[in-house]
């Protein structure tokens, strides 16, 4: 997957054929709600994320890819900020194609694995028109618990363990930015993981340990959307990724500074000027073993 690139021209004509009004800057009209993008009220197959490995592959157009996982909380809160990436997909696709011609980008949509029906949702990586298509794809559940936090780390867990990337043969990570409104979940259960993963696993899989092992494959960012006043959960936010992410890795960001937020880290990134995670760790490119893990979440 990931042949084509992103066009205006493109966006305009796909926005039209789903019956949407473009503005003299290639944005979505600001009218529409999330109910009105996000339509679906059931997971797309082609979302599942049962028994699927996505690849973001090299080839002659695009010779050294940058695969970029971007994760929506489709949570009850989350429809407007969603809607606000849906809207501006256009201006952070050209924006970033001024710059860096290789970006692939996976589109997911991550709910609470204790509550939700579709609590991950993971599309193709995509570099053209299909990422618009995939994204219109996400069932905005509107879940969620009374747990303080959604299951974030799920975003982690796939890219780990249901991604290859060739840009890993080359001694690169890819990138995954998470964005939600609420705390860092401090685990993933075991029984309903399994269940949407088609994954056999020994335990529950804890936060930290996770975090040890996606961060060989992955740099890994967070942005808070501020749309609560007061924001109750900022401060344990700020406390629960900030104990594991380095710094920088966590933004704040307004409904309306998304999208540029999200051109900021993948464009740093991109450029080698994001703050400093972990190395890589696997050279030749080789994917992580789940046994390992499983060792190291069975007790």
């Amino acid at each position: 997957m990931g042949g084509g690139y992103w066009t205006r021209n493109s966006f305009i004509a796909y926005s039209h054929s789903r019956g949407r009004s473009v503005d003299a800057d290639g944005h979505l009209d600001k009218s529409l709600t999330d109910g009105q993008i996000f339509t679906r009220n059931h997971m797309d197959p082609k979302l599942d994320p049962k028994d699927v490995v996505r690849e973001c592959c090299d080839s002659e157009e695009h010779p050294a890819t940058i695969p970029v996982i971007l994760a929506l909380d489709v949570t009850g809160s989350m429809g407007a900020a969603s809607a606000e990436v849906a809207k501006k997909m256009n201006e952070v696709m050209t924006s970033l194609y001024d710059r860096i011609k290789d970006v692939e980008f996976m589109v997911m949509g991550i709910g609470d694995l204790a509550y939700d029906s579709a609590p991950i949702q993971i599309s193709q990586f995509e570099s053209d028109i299909r990422i618009a298509e995939q994204l219109d794809l996400v069932y905005m559940e509107h879940g969620g618990g009374g747990n303080l936090y959604e299951s974030y780390t799920a975003a982690w867990y796939m890219g780990l363990y249901h991604t290859r990337l060739d840009c890993m043969k080359r001694g690169k990570k890819g990138l995954i930015i998470t964005m939600g409104d609420e705390s860092l979940n401090p685990y993933l259960p075991k029984g309903p993981l399994a269940s949407v993963t088609g994954d056999i696993l020994h335990g529950d899989v804890e936060t930290p340990s996770l975090y040890r092992e996606a961060v060989k494959k992955f740099e890994l960012y967070h942005i808070h959307v501020c749309h609560r006043q007061p924001d109750r959960y900022l401060e344990r936010m700020r406390d629960s990724f900030g104990k594991l992410l380095p710094e920088g890795h966590v933004k704040e960001a307004t409904v309306e500074e998304i999208s540029d937020t999200i051109v900021k880290i993948v464009t740093d990134f991109a450029e080698g000027n994001s703050p400093s995670g972990q190395e890589i760790s696997w050279e030749t490119g080789d994917q992580p073993e789940k046994k390992k893990f499983w060792k190291l979440i069975s007790w």
